[in-house]
């Protein structure tokens, strides 16, 4: 079974994709950036956009069925190896405690000039576990 997790505050859906994918076991998530949720603009601070990353990572785990504690792969990007660090001190506080494979890349942009970083995770679907 194959289900789509959408919403019409993500630029995901003008572009022809989902946030995430459901497909047991898995849910597959898009590559998240640092909107700020309610406002939906970029804050400047790279920090507050890892920060925004990982609620919106958090918020559509929630919304298909799983969660932050069910991540098995993080894959980060950064545009500057200056923020290196400082959005894995930011992701440690999410995955201390669950440890997931990762990988930080550097790239040489994202598709705006204002993100600076995403972020992207594969996690276990809750539901696949209680069958």
């Amino acid at each position: 079974m194959r289900r789509f997790i959408t919403t019409t505050r993500s630029p995901e859906a003008k572009f022809g994709f989902a946030r995430a994918v459901i497909q047991d076991p898995f849910v597959f998530l898009s590559c998240v950036y640092g909107f700020d949720p309610e406002s939906m603009t970029m804050p400047e601070d790279v920090v507050q956009q890892a920060c925004n990353c990982w609620d919106s990572i958090a918020a559509t785990l929630q919304n298909a069925e799983s969660g932050l504690e069910e991540i098995v792969k993080a894959r980060i990007y950064v545009t500057d190896p200056a923020y290196g660090e400082p959005v894995l001190d930011v992701c440690a506080q999410q995955m201390a405690e669950i440890l997931p494979a990762s990988t930080l890349v550097v790239v040489s942009g994202l598709m705006r000039p204002e993100m600076k970083v995403g972020i992207e995770v594969t996690a276990m679907w809750t539901l696949a576990r209680q069958w």
